[in-house]
Order: structure tokens, then C-alpha cells, then sequence
């Protein structure tokens, strides 16, 4: 290990010495030495493991069609598509003609190209002579003639905007550097939208390009000074407006400029109002405002697109039926919801007919809007899985109600020649009693006949941050564990969005540590109802789920045989503290502001893993990291790991840095595959050595 360097930190009074900062220096060569020894010793640790990772992999691909095709979705005259290749890592981006009379999209088959396809663009090409690829914006103009995309080839996020000629294949030699996710086309496709970062990596400006002019003659329509916002760009689906999204973590403000007058000023639908969230989808004559003004769960009103003011309401708050957004069209509205820890869509005939439900059969699921490109139309298209049904694309025919199955994402025979059968698994719904008397709910799913006696391995998954939920899902890379008898189960925790605003709202700020002690109590009760025993439980987390991991770490270490923290949040203090770091700003509404408020300090320094590392033998820790990452720094789990290493040298505890990418880790299908098995092929080894 490098040699120490000694750090103080003073704030509040408070002196804390930080004996690994020298590690967040990314230009030292000493810390990228660093990581690269860890890397060597992670690789010596897990070498026993390369034949059960080689063996996890050719599961995994085995069981994906790897040539394969999205179901088309048309947009005006074309039908767009994604295909995969065999052998080929990346996406290639197609349209296809619609036929005269043709109604339906094309057939699928077995996945390859369809007759007459146009190629737009080819991932594998672009990601040429590339360690990293990652695309950004692709955004195809309303006359079809132009395709705005962006690229990014160090996993950074910061993306170079280009746009290509779809008529000649030509890409016009301008370049826009350092732009972020999300693009606007004009209506007559002259002027194009797009976004940048300041140095924050905050989207702040909203530019304007005219096509063939110069980028260095581009203007400024939008610039967001307040440091707690984003700001996000988009093309209304009835393509007659162009909204300015600027939101923080609890309040929102959107404008609009028509997309026909591309050079007129925004307007403001609504003035910002401190804890008033509200987000805009256009419909006819009126704005659609979905808001928690005075709802916290939200509620649906419009207001007038000539003249926006007051709101009048559609849909009535009801608590516990969180509204989470909606789709208009000409005839039709549906609204994408969340009631009693599932999703649900809901439709609006806007003929006088009644709204209604959509209906699934499964206890467990997910569903919500997939591509849905044209708003003059009686079809909607959504997205279905659960933990045992693969995923599953349908058109509903919004005025019957009728659902088509286009397409159920084929899992192929394991390397033994094993189909998958959904009946040879089971899921599940536990619910846990947290320390506070609250009912936390778990979805596990496992095969059929796995013993309820303790002796089952389990993997248990947990979030629970920024009401993100983690709801029931398809996993192929999962059947390599259920079938080695490993239960699979999903903690619900507070922090997330599972069960409604107020669900959120109590796992932040000076409610954090609910997301941790949820997150115990439901292992415990997994362990009290049979389904498996500590030493035969490990745990699994990624970001603010890191965040978690390191926390019932330090909280409860005797209750987990092994921890996979991905990407962690564990130097959270100290980076919510530090302004000039990337997010840092815009993330003081989720934990609070520890720079200027001394109970959030003390709060935070009372549960961030970093800071509470202890001589306690902790459980086998995984700890994995990108050098580029711009959401989660490198550094977090560097330096967490190595304070593990002093404090707990008993402790055995491995950190994989990917040298070449960011915090979505290695790009590429088989990269991501094979960074996968690596994973799962330690959490075998945590239950049986060589994962037997």
C-alpha cells in the first residue's frame, strides 16, 4: 500500500483525519498505481474462480438470442428498430419503410435484418479503436432527413454532438463537445436544440444550432444559475412544442417555445415554488400538469397552451396511488402509476368513455409505456416482466382494452440444453417489520422445491434512494444462480418509491438511516421465516445502494456472509460537503447540507460507511469502481477499502477498478457479461468454495 498521507477535515467544530485523500488524486501516479495493484491482487484472490466465471458466462450467452430485434415502432412513414449481431457488442440503429396498408409492425423472426432496412447508425463502427463507447442523444428530426446524436468514449458522460444527413450518410463536420443526454428538433427540423454541463457536470444551458451554421455562432435560449438544478430539453410528442425542464430534487419549473418558432424567447407554464414539483406533457388546446401541489402522492390538471395559469384538475389526489406520468394522444390519455408496491397503467378515453385499469395476471410485475412515437393513434405500447416471465412488449388497443403479445424476449436452452420453463420457478412477497413497527416489503423469487430449512443461499438486493424503485423483473444472467439453488430476493426499503411519495420521503435526509435499518430487518426476517441462514446470505447494491451496503456493513456485519458494493456512495460526507465535486450541490435536497447545517453532520458522519469503518471483522467484501465514473468518484470505494484493510486486517476485502470506463461500468454486451459472471462467480464462492 502507498504510503500514507495525512488530511484534516474541520467543520463545525469537528476535526477528522482522512489518512487515504491523497487517493482522490487522479493525476498522481502513485493512486493509479494504486488501483493497479488492487487489480493484480483482486485478479491473484479470485484466480480459483476463472473456470465458474467462464462457465457463468457461456450460461448467459448461451441463454441470449444474440442476433435479435426490437419491435419496430413507427414514427410517420418508418418503422425504427435496434438489432443486435452475433459476435458484435453493440446496437445497430435501423428503420425500416412502412408498406401501403400495412398496419402491424413487421415480424420479428429470428432477429435479423429486415428487408429494405436503413442502417442510421452501427454502434460496433462507432466504438472502433475504442475501449469505451457509450451513445447519448439520438434524436431523428420530424421530417426523417436528420439524425442528432452523441458519443462518449471514456465512459465520463460528457458527450460530442454530431448531426448526419440521413438522405446522403453525410455527417456534417460540426462537433459540439462536452454536451449532456437529451436533444430538440424544430418542426421544420432547422433547428436543433441540445444541452451542456458547467463544471459541476450539472446540465445548466440550453443552446440553439441552426443547421449549417458554425457551433461557435450557437446561442444561448436557456442558462439555469441556481446550483440545486438540472435542466433537460425535449420535443413534445405532438411535436408542437419544445419544454425546458429545470428541476431539483423538490421543486420544478417548465417552459416552453413553440417548436414552429424556434427563435422565439421560452415561456414559463408555471413559476417555480419551493417544494412543487410538476412535470408538462402537451394535449390538444392544454398543457397536462402532473403535480404534488398539495399532493403528495400527485395529481393530474391541465391549463391553457394559449395563455397557461391557473390549474384545473383531471385526476383527484389519492394517497397511496402514486401518479408517476403520463401519455397523451389525440384520443386517449394513459397515466403510468404505482399502488400497493406494483405499477399500473390507466386509461383516459377522452370520448366520454370510462377510464379503466389495465389488468396483468401475475401477483408480482412491472409494466409501463415503451415506444410510443406517434401521438395520432388508438395503440399504445408497453413494456411487461416479471421475476419468472421474460420481457415482454404489447400493443393495447386503448378503446377495447385488448392486448397484443408482439414480443417475449427468448431465453434460450442452457449450455446442457435445458429450456427455461417458467413454471420451474416461484416468486414470492414476505414482508418484513422494520425497527419502527413499519412493514417493508421483499420479492423473492427461486426455483420450485428449494428448501425452506435455512440451508438455501440467498442474494439480497437493496436501493433505496432518490424514490427510485427497484420493482420485479427478468433477469438471464440471474437463472445462473436459481439454478444453483440461490433464492433471489429484493428489499424494498424506504428511501425508494415502491409504496408512494411518504415511502420516499422517510428513508432521506434525517430519515436516512430508515434505508439501512429496513434493509437489516429484512434480512433478518429471511432468516426467521427459514428461507435462508447469515452465513448463507450475501448482499448486493450499486450507487446509493452502495451507499447501503457499506452502512449495514458497519451496522450489522454478523448478518451477511458477503457484500457486492458497486460503484458505493461511501465517502458520502466527505463529498456532500465539497461543493466543487460533480452533483454534489444539486444532492444537498436528498441528504441535506452538512456544510451549513450542523445536525445534518452529525447525522451523516453517523451512518457514512467511510467514516465509521471499525475493528470489527466484517463479512467478505466486493467493492468495484470505474476510474472515470462521474457520478460516484473512483476514490469512494478506494479509500474505503483500504480504511477496511487497516482497521479490520482479518477482514477479507477486494476492490476491481475497470481502468477504462464509467459508472454504468464496462460498455459492450459481452464486456458487461463477462463483468457480471465475474460477480456472480464470487457470490457462488461465498456460499461454497469455487462456487460448487
Amino acid at each position: 500500500m502507498a504510503k500514507k498521507v495525512p488530511h484534516e477535515r474541520v467543520q463545525h467544530g469537528d476535526s477528522v483525519g482522512d489518512e487515504y485523500f491523497w487517493l482522490a488524486d487522479k493525476e498522481n501516479p502513485d493512486t493509479i498505481g494504486y488501483l493497479t495493484a488492487e487489480n493484480t491482487y483482486t485478479e491473484s484472490r479470485t484466480a480459483h474462480l476463472a473456470g465458474l466465471r467462464e462457465t457463468v458466462f457461456g450460461e448467459i450467452k448461451a441463454r441470449t438470442q444474440e442476433t435479435d430485434l426490437s419491435v419496430p415502432a413507427r414514427k410517420g412513414q418508418y418503422w425504427y428498430y435496434t438489432r443486435t449481431v452475433e459476435g458484435q457488442q453493440y446496437g445497430i440503429y435501423c428503420r425500416r419503410a412502412v408498406e401501403p396498408g400495412e398496419v402491424d409492425p413487421p415480424d420479428t423472426g429470428d432477429g435479423a435484418a429486415l428487408p429494405g432496412e436503413e442502417i442510421l447508425l452501427d454502434g460496433n463502427e462507432l466504438a472502433q479503436g475504442h475501449d469505451f463507447f457509450s451513445l447519448g442523444a439520438f434524436d431523428v428530426s420530424p421530417d426523417g432527413r436528420w439524425l442528432a446524436y452523441s458519443t462518449d468514449f471514456a465512459g465520463d458522460e460528457r458527450f460530442t454532438l454530431q448531426v448526419k444527413d440521413l438522405s446522403t450518410g453525410e455527417v456534417l463536420p460540426d462537433q459540439i463537445p462536452d454536451t449532456f443526454y437529451g436533444s430538440a428538433w424544430s418542426s421544420d427540423a432547422s433547428t436543433l436544440f441540445y444541452l451542456t454541463v458547467d463544471e459541476s457536470w450539472r446540465p445548466y444551458r440550453v443552446w440553439r444550432h441552426v443547421l449549417g451554421t458554425a457551433a461557435d455562432t450557437d446561442q444561448v435560449v436557456y442558462e439555469e444559475p441556481d446550483e440545486r438544478f438540472w435542466v433537460g430539453v425535449e420535443l413534445t410528442r405532438s411535436e408542437r412544442f419544445i419544454l425546458i425542464d429545470v428541476s431539483s430534487k423538490l421543486t420544478s419549473e417548465v417552459s416552453f417555445i413553440p417548436a414552429a418558432e424556434p427563435l422565439a424567447a421560452p415561456t414559463v407554464i408555471a413559476p417555480r415554488r419551493q417544494g412543487v414539483e410538476y412535470s408538462v406533457e402537451h394535449h390538444g388546446h392544454r398543457f397536462l400538469i402532473l403535480h404534488n401541489d398539495g399532493a403528495e402522492d400527485f395529481a393530474l390538471a391541465y391549463t391553457p397552451v394559449d395563455g397557461p395559469g391557473g390549474w384545473t384538475t383531471l385526476i383527484e389526489h389519492e394517497r397511496g396511488t402514486r401518479l408517476l406520468s403520463v401519455d397523451a394522444f389525440s384520443r386517449y390519455l394513459v397515466v403510468s402509476l404505482r399502488k400497493d408496491g406494483l405499477t399500473g397503467l390507466r386509461v383516459l378515453p377522452l370520448d366520454g368513455g370510462g377510464q379503466y385499469d389495465m389488468q396483468f395476471p401475475e401477483p408480482l410485475y412491472s409494466v409501463g409505456p415503451d415506444d410510443n412515437l406517434e401521438y395520432d393513434t388508438d395503440v399504445f405500447r408497453l413494456s411487461y416482466t416479471s421475476m419468472v416471465t421474460p420481457g415482454s412488449i404489447f400493443d393495447c388497443n386503448l378503446g377495447t382494452g385488448e392486448l397484443v403479445l408482439r414480443k417475449r424476449y427468448p431465453v434460450l436452452p442452457s449450455p446442457s440444453g435445458e429450456p427455461y420453463r417458467p413454471e420451474d420457478y416461484e416468486q414470492h412477497r414476505e414482508w418484513a417489520l422494520a425497527d419502527d413497527g413499519t412493514r417493508v416489503p421483499v420479492s423473492l423469487v427461486c426455483r420450485k422445491g428449494v428448501p425452506r430449512d435455512r440451508s438455501a443461499p440467498m442474494l439480497l438486493y437493496g436501493y433505496g434512494s432518490y424514490e427510485h424503485s427497484i420493482d420485479p423483473g427478468f433477469s438471464i444472467s440471474r437463472l445462473s444462480l436459481l439454478d444453483r439453488g440461490v433464492v433471489f430476493a429484493v428489499a424494498h426499503v424506504r428511501g425508494g418509491g415502491e409504496l408512494g411519495r411518504a415511502w420516499y420521503d422517510n428513508g432521506k435526509m434525517l430519515a436516512k438511516k430508515n434505508t439501512f435499518s429496513d434493509f437489516v430487518a429484512c434480512a433478518r426476517h429471511l432468516v426467521y421465516e427459514r428461507w435462508t441462514a447469515p452465513d448463507r446470505l450475501v448482499a448486493r447494491g450499486g450507487s446509493a445502494g452502495g451507499l447501503l451496503m457499506g452502512a449495514v456493513a458497519n451496522l450489522a456485519p454478523d448478518a451477511f456472509a458477503g457484500i457486492v458494493a458497486q460503484v458505493p456512495f461511501v465517502d458520502a460526507l466527505n463529498s456532500i460537503l465539497d461543493p466543487s465535486l460533480p452533483l454534489t450541490v444539486t444532492e444537498w435536497e436528498e441528504w441535506g447540507n452538512p456544510l451549513e447545517n450542523p445536525e445534518v453532520y452529525e447525522y451523516m458522519k453517523s451512518y457514512t460507511p467511510y467514516e465509521n469503518v471499525s475493528t470489527v471483522d466484517y463479512p467478505a467484501i466486493l467493492a468495484m469502481t470505474s476510474l472515470n465514473d462521474t457520478r460516484v468518484l473512483y476514490h469512494e470505494p478506494a479509500k474505503w477499502v483500504a480504511r477496511l484493510r487497516d482497521r479490520s486486517p482479518r477482514s477479507d476485502v477486494l476492490l476491481k477498478t475497470e481502468m477504462e470506463a464509467g459508472h454504468g461500468g464496462p460498455s459492450g454486451r459481452y464486456n458487461a457479461w463477462k463483468d457480471e459472471a465475474f460477480v456472480i462467480a464470487w457470490v457462488l464462492d461465498r456460499f461454497a468454495p469455487a462456487g460448487g
